[in-house]
């Protein structure tokens, strides 16, 4: 979560050895009544509202402040979950007695306001990703992403877009099994009824009603519990779309009249945010649209209304394909990610903003937030008007040449008949000239999808969050004559490890003195995981490494000292 970071005085450390020693003792002892949670894990408190609501969205808002043993609070909201039921749900991350309480904005709700309590936080237990090593967070450095215990978190992200809605409880642990074997880290899906439009979710039912004024669906949102608790238990980091394509969208919603007044939009995400901020969650605010222009304030807005007073998860947007809002964001504090998406399609133009454009120009500005294309070509997609579907390479291209073309963070993948949970009978209702995909579970294993495992194999055994983009490595660029043989280029400040992905066989030209010292060279081989060991060609002032053989290629030139450094 985003909140401030404690300065280590003398009177602050006095204060954390008192609280280390009464949490030891606390943990034998614990005052009678006081409820008992691990570091990391969800506590959840029921409140009875006093006050009966007919709309308990546009009525009512609960905050609670949860007040640390070191003494730091962070507010968070509370949420209606039907009838007079409301819940808070919260993350510690220290242990010894937490305490909070809450406020109502209706202040003569004796069940809602200025409740108060306490609980003892014990230390971490569990197995997983998440109970071993925490939420996410941005890393200092704002290059890649982190668990709170410091250990580095490489994104790839899958875009089930209708999964979590469209899904069984059986096809969604299919669905997290197969994916957690291929290597993903992360599920990116959307919140609301948009991309399942018009039917909703599997049970017909939709997030909210109404355009004026909207009322939400608490039992929409109650199915949905499961299927995020199901993704962080199977090692994944939930990503949902908040409000996707809500004004300003390139992807309009099949009813016109469901796009969001603004307050409504607010009161929607906050509540979102209230359900899941103690889940693992990486947020996407709006999906698909134009944030650009005469849209940029409205959004500043309401990330600032939604996030701008509470301790929260990194939060992202999800411009339309080939749309930079990211000089338009540069000083909203609630964004920690420069998220974006590429064009679906195999144009030179296209390959030129993933490989030179943007996203490339862009990731020095400040600050620094990690740059991810969280939608690069989706597999088996037909991308253009006449065009064909894009293939295994295509797609693959465009995840190494996204990883690269900054500081090395992650990738989201997408293929299509996942994305729309499709049954294979027709094209998506929202995109019917994109092809006839697969049916959801055939298109799991298109090859493509197989090959994320080879991405993902390769970033964990290297120290991917060193790496940023070197171009100054090669002594030739062929991809300025022809974007389809662009090589790109990375490597450590530490000079001790270098690497450089080609998508043609072609020969790379390193310079000589970015050579680590003592550096030894392999190819590793992008669809099957196999290394090759690399020769190179001394010159005077480069060394020449011909790849091995047809096809997309990585070199990687480790020096002696490799090895060494986290």
């Amino acid at each position: 979560m985003n909140r401030p970071r404690a300065s280590f005085g003398p009177a602050t450390l006095t204060l954390l050895l008192i609280t280390v020693i009464c949490w030891a003792t606390a943990c034998r002892t614990a005052a009678p009544g006081s409820p008992q949670i691990s570091k990391w894990a969800k506590f959840e408190q029921v409140f009875a509202s006093s006050a009966a609501y007919a709309n308990p969205l546009q009525e009512a808002e609960m905050f609670v402040t949860f007040r640390s043993p070191l003494g730091e609070e962070m507010v968070v909201p509370g949420f209606w979950d039907g009838g007079s039921v409301w819940k808070v749900r919260f993350r510690p991350d220290q242990p010894g007695y937490w305490s909070w309480e809450t406020k109502c904005t209706d202040a003569g709700n004796a069940g809602l306001n200025g409740r108060k309590g306490r609980f003892l936080c014990t230390a971490r237990s569990g197995s997983g990703r998440f109970s071993e090593h925490g939420p996410i967070r941005v890393h200092r450095s704002g290059r890649y992403l982190e668990h709170e215990d410091g250990t580095p978190f490489f994104y790839l992200g899958d875009t089930s877009w209708n999964g979590p809605l469209k899904s069984t409880d059986a096809d969604w642990a299919f669905y997290l099994e197969t994916r957690a074997a291929q290597g993903f880290s992360a599920v990116q899906w959307v919140a609301t009824q948009f991309r399942a439009a018009p039917d909703g979710d599997i049970l017909k039912r939709v997030a909210y009603s109404g355009t004026n004024g909207i009322a939400v669906n608490q039992e929409f949102f109650q199915r949905l519990d499961g299927k995020v608790s199901a993704m962080n238990q199977s090692g994944f980091l939930s990503v949902p779309v908040m409000l996707w394509a809500h004004g300003g969208g390139t992807n309009r919603p099949i009813d016109p009249g469901a796009i969001l007044k603004e307050d409504d939009a607010i009161r929607l995400a906050r509540y979102m945010v209230a359900r899941w901020q103690a889940d693992d969650v990486l947020w996407i605010l709006p999906g698909d649209g134009d944030y650009r222009g005469a849209n940029t304030d409205r959004w500043k807005r309401i990330g600032l209304a939604v996030f701008g007073q509470i301790a929260h998860a990194p939060v992202s947007l999800h411009p339309g394909g080939r749309m930079w809002p990211i000089r338009e964001f540069l000083s909203e504090p609630w964004i920690g990610i420069n998220g974006y998406q590429s064009g679906h399609n195999d144009r030179d133009d296209n390959l030129k903003w993933m490989t030179s454009g943007d996203p490339a120009k862009d990731w020095k500005l400040s600050p620094v937030r990690p740059s991810i294309s969280l939608e690069a070509p989706y597999e088996n997609h037909v991308g253009a008007a006449g065009g064909k579907a894009m293939d295994d390479f295509t797609v693959r291209r465009a995840h190494y040449w996204s990883l690269l073309n900054a500081p090395v963070a992650g990738v989201g993948y997408g293929g299509h008949g996942v994305w729309g949970w499709d049954d294979g009978t027709r094209p998506p209702v929202d995109h019917p000239t994109t092809g006839t995909p697969l049916p959801w579970r055939e298109a799991l294993f298109m090859p493509g999808a197989r090959q994320m495992t080879q991405l993902a194999k390769f970033f964990s055994e290297i120290p991917f969050h060193r790496l940023a983009p070197k171009t100054d490595l090669l002594t030739r660029q062929p991809g300025i004559k022809d974007v389809k043989s662009w090589i790109s280029a990375a490597g450590t400040e530490a000079n001790d490890l270098a690497i450089a992905y080609t998508p043609v066989q072609q020969t790379i030209s390193i310079a000589l003195r970015a050579i680590p010292p003592s550096g030894a060279a392999k190819w590793f081989d992008v669809r099957t995981g196999g290394t090759v060991s690399a020769i190179g060609v001394l010159s005077d002032r480069a060394v020449e490494f011909p790849a091995p053989g047809p096809g997309d290629w990585i070199l990687v030139v480790q020096g002696a000292s490799f090895g060494s450094r986290k």
